[in-house]
């Protein structure tokens, strides 16, 4: 007798299932060091996208820009000219709010829009810019 509520698992490896895709697997353990996101505080409303680096009872902290430099970050990073994203620590009293930077049916993410403009991958980016500040 088949047991179709267990998940099959694919030879290869511990933890691999059948038919999960990269967004699922995302969407599994959300939130982990390096996950683009968009962050949205109060006390003053605003917006960030970038990567997290650590998130605990404490806050999260960030390698991102704020929302509204995004057109111009991408712009920066398109010419070639130098690009640095802040390393940023936000209280948990203050997110509002936290999600992943995925797309949302046909609208593409930021991450995506990001590549399309600059053909550079933002993780890669955020993490050469990190590098350069160290």
């Amino acid at each position: 007798m088949d047991n179709h509520r267990v998940k099959k698992r694919v030879a290869g490896g511990p933890g691999k299932i059948k038919g999960r895709s990269p967004r699922k697997e995302a969407l599994r353990v959300p939130f982990q060091p390096g996950a683009l996101v968009l962050a949205t505080l109060n006390n003053p409303r605003e917006k960030y996208w970038g990567a997290v680096l650590a998130l605990d009872p404490s806050g999260v902290s960030l390698h991102g820009i704020e929302l509204s430099s995004f057109d111009d970050a991408a712009n920066l990073v398109a010419a070639g000219e130098p690009f640095s994203a802040a390393v940023l620590f936000f209280p948990m009293h203050r997110l509002e709010r936290m999600e992943l930077d995925l797309p949302e049916g046909d609208l593409p993410s930021l991450s995506q829009r990001f590549t399309t403009r600059t053909g550079q991958q933002p993780a890669r980016v955020l993490a050469a810019s990190r590098s350069a500040g160290a």
